[in-house]
């Protein structure tokens, strides 16, 4: 078996595995292997059960040996973003404040990947509490991107698109409140997709900001998004925005929905601030998709300018809420400094927050407090419904969207201490969260230095299926997806 076995797509690997040419044992023991070889540069674990992932794999050989195999994903090395809960592993958001926290639970898709026969391995490094889009803001360090070590993965699911472009994992899952899976995609040259919001069951993931945050996969390949989302999306009731949504087989209709689409340009996102390469890169693509017989028109999103300002009042509003659980009372990060309740309270936040998390609280606090609420998260609520109704104007005219992903391929570590210059690196995605639709990144070629380029596709509201078959045309006729990086 060839060397590289860890670069091979989930498909290609269920082909193996069900051909009996290659063991559940030895493809986890392969992952386990090019982890330790690479780990030490790329840094996108933040921990790891070598033994555990071992286990499941030796059960996995065993189901197959009686005829039991679950599916595609059965022995499939699987990753998770370390806020994605697994019962008896370490859950921390990459955050002093939950430092030794270990989850007592799994949460939903943990579940339903467990079922699929997936071998859960590892906790992957982020953002801390997923707030950042380089993975620079994370308590254990930041991880690199495998394309050159000294630039960043994106984020916040940096470590998950990181460990799958470095051969560590077959698929990873993230979560993306407003791009933190399609950026990083995009970043490190892999496939990362944002389902709509409700698709994906929240329960057992930290929240970040509950009205935007959704689950979704890094995989090499549209056919694996399709296979892993097939096994994670549906209807949870622990989830109150959990959508009753009909699961298609979204595998089998990459074929069955192929036909000449409607694709949609955005004018607002091909403007100011767009890197020429990244730009020529994905007009290759409309070029591609009109060659194919697609209509390509041009339509206007004219609320687009309001988004990031939208996103950051919603966003940092619903994190103040949410992170108010963290108060050292209950669990988490407790001062040794605190000499009364008031000063656990205080010190314990102090000390367990980073700083990124904590002026995100501050600005979230300010939005919400007496004679803000109105003038900002009100108003802030009612442009979301503005950048909604844009979205679903256009598609009156067109089936989807195209669009750079990102505005620049991977910048230096370090190269955006300015939160302003950060905050825009999700310029092209944050729209997809406000309005809770779907979006998929997919590769689409390399800068002149080498970095991986990423297209963004955005469906309409439950079409994933549409989405995944018009990406995989895409994909099917280029060989940007079957690029490694060289570590």
């Amino acid at each position: 078996m060839s060397g590289e076995i860890y670069f091979k797509s989930v498909a290609e690997l269920a082909a193996l595995l069900e051909a009996r040419k290659i063991s559940a044992l030895e493809l986890t023991q392969a992952v386990i292997g090019r982890t330790k070889a690479v780990e030490s540069r790329v840094k996108a674990f933040n921990s790891f059960d070598e033994a555990g992932a071992l286990a499941q794999a030796i059960v996995s050989d065993e189901r197959r040996a009686t005829g039991q195999a679950r599916g595609p994903l059965d022995g499939i090395p699987v990753g998770l973003k370390d806020v994605i809960s697994v019962a008896g592993q370490p859950l921390t958001a990459s955050s002093k404040m939950l430092a030794n926290f270990v989850s007592p639970y799994d949460a939903t898709v943990t579940q339903k990947l467990k079922h699929a026969g997936a071998v859960l391995w590892g906790r992957l490094n982020l953002d801390e509490f997923a707030m950042g889009s380089s993975t620079e803001n994370s308590a254990n360090g930041p991880t690199s991107n495998p394309w050159d070590l000294t630039r960043v993965p994106g984020g916040s699911s940096g470590g998950s698109a990181a460990a799958l472009a470095a051969g560590e994992a077959a698929a990873t899952l993230g979560s993306d409140t407003g791009g933190s899976v399609r950026q990083p995609a995009a970043l490190c040259g892999v496939v990362g997709l944002k389902p709509t919001y409700g698709l994906i069951s929240r329960h057992g993931l930290i929240a970040f900001a509950s009205s935007l945050d959704q689950i979704g996969p890094f995989t090499r390949t549209v056919e694996d998004a399709a296979i892993v989302l097939g096994a994670i999306a549906g209807h949870d009731e622990r989830d109150s925005t959990s959508f009753k949504a009909e699961i298609p087989n979204y595998r089998a209709e990459l074929a069955a929905r192929q036909r000449p689409w409607r694709i949609g340009i955005p004018k607002e996102y091909f403007a100011e601030g767009l890197d020429p390469e990244v730009a020529a890169a994905v007009e290759r693509a409309i070029a591609f998709y009109q060659a194919q017989g697609c209509a390509i028109k041009e339509v206007s999103l004219p609320h687009t300018q309001y988004c990031l300002d939208t996103y950051y009042i919603i966003a940092t509003a619903e994190a103040s809420s949410n992170l108010a659980r963290y108060d050292g009372v209950r669990y988490g990060h407790r001062s040794k400094e605190a000499k009364d309740a008031i000063d656990i309270y205080f010190k314990s936040r102090a000390e367990g927050f980073g700083a990124e998390v904590k002026r995100r609280i501050i600005l979230g606090t300010y939005v919400l407090s007496s004679g803000y609420y109105d003038a900002f998260y009100l108003r802030a609520q009612k442009v979301r419904t503005l950048i909604r109704q844009d979205f679903l104007n256009a598609y009156r005219e067109v089936d989807a969207l195209l669009t750079p992903t990102s505005p620049t391929p991977a910048f230096k570590i370090g190269a955006k201490a300015d939160p302003l210059a950060m905050y825009l690196c999700d310029i092209y995605t944050i729209g997809v969260n406000l309005a809770g639709l779907p979006g998929i990144s997919v590769p689409c070629g390399f800068s002149s230095g080498g970095l991986p380029i990423g297209l963004q596709l955005i469906g309409q509201p439950f079409k994933e299926a549409e989405l995944l078959a018009m990406a995989h045309r895409y994909e099917q006729s280029h060989d940007w997806h079957t690029k490694h990086p060289i570590l």
